[in-house]
């Protein structure tokens, strides 16, 4: 255990003094980032910012104004995101959720035991793991850790994980050693992604890495 602490924080600290602090997640509030975080599935951030942007510029993004909007307008007004007719149904289906068990309030969702909320979450049609976990910890403050595709890459090429680990394995990792603090995970799971993104990819740029000087194998 401790030497996978030490891995990990190796891991964040040898990311973070190369791409600085990223402030994750960008939002001007906890609706807008539950609304980013559906939207952002299976796209690039940049998509998901440019479908946010129609929503405000139509001042859409409030649950009833959503909620009220036919399937139709929502897709296009969503459809830089990609998959626009898919995540309009999956958008809806949370947008009922917050409305039907919640009345709305996002306090109220703040409020509930991480583990119940997240097992509420992860019953609503479309939301999967990464996605529950991204709306815990960046919308509604829980320490949660965020697991996702470059997670993955990352830690099995670091032997943190073998290639078999499922999302709760990855997680694990990070939660079993280190402290469940808010903003750390939100801090740590934008430097994975950064390191993902720029070095850390199917073909690796391992002699750039930040990370090259851990031991490490492709």
């Amino acid at each position: 255990m401790a030497q996978v602490r030490k891995n990990l924080k190796e891991i964040y600290q040898l990311s973070l003094q190369h791409f600085g602090l990223q402030h994750w997640w960008p939002g001007d509030s906890p609706f807008e980032v539950m609304v980013g975080a559906i939207l952002t599935q299976n796209t690039a951030w940049t998509n998901v910012e440019k479908a946010i942007q129609n929503l405000k510029a139509k001042n859409l993004l409030s649950l009833q104004a959503l909620l009220d909007l036919p399937d139709s307008q929502l897709a296009e007004t969503i459809r830089p995101a990609g998959y626009f007719n898919v995540k309009t149904q999956r958008l809806k289906e949370f947008l009922k959720f917050l409305q039907i068990n919640y009345q709305g309030d996002i306090q109220k969702m703040v409020a509930q035991p991480t583990k119940k909320l997240r097992q509420e979450l992860l019953s609503v049609k479309g939301i999967g793991q990464e996605t529950a976990d991204s709306i815990l910890l960046y919308a509604l403050e829980h320490p949660i850790f965020v697991v996702d595709a470059y997670t993955y890459r990352i830690f099995t090429r670091h032997g943190l994980v073998g290639p078999e680990a499922q999302y709760e394995d990855l997680q694990e990792v990070v939660m079993d050693v280190l402290e469940p603090e808010v903003k750390f995970y939100k801090e740590f799971h934008a430097q994975i992604v950064m390191i993902g993104k720029n070095f850390c990819k199917p073909t690796a740029r391992c002699e750039q890495c930040p990370l090259n000087s851990l031991p490490h194998w492709v």
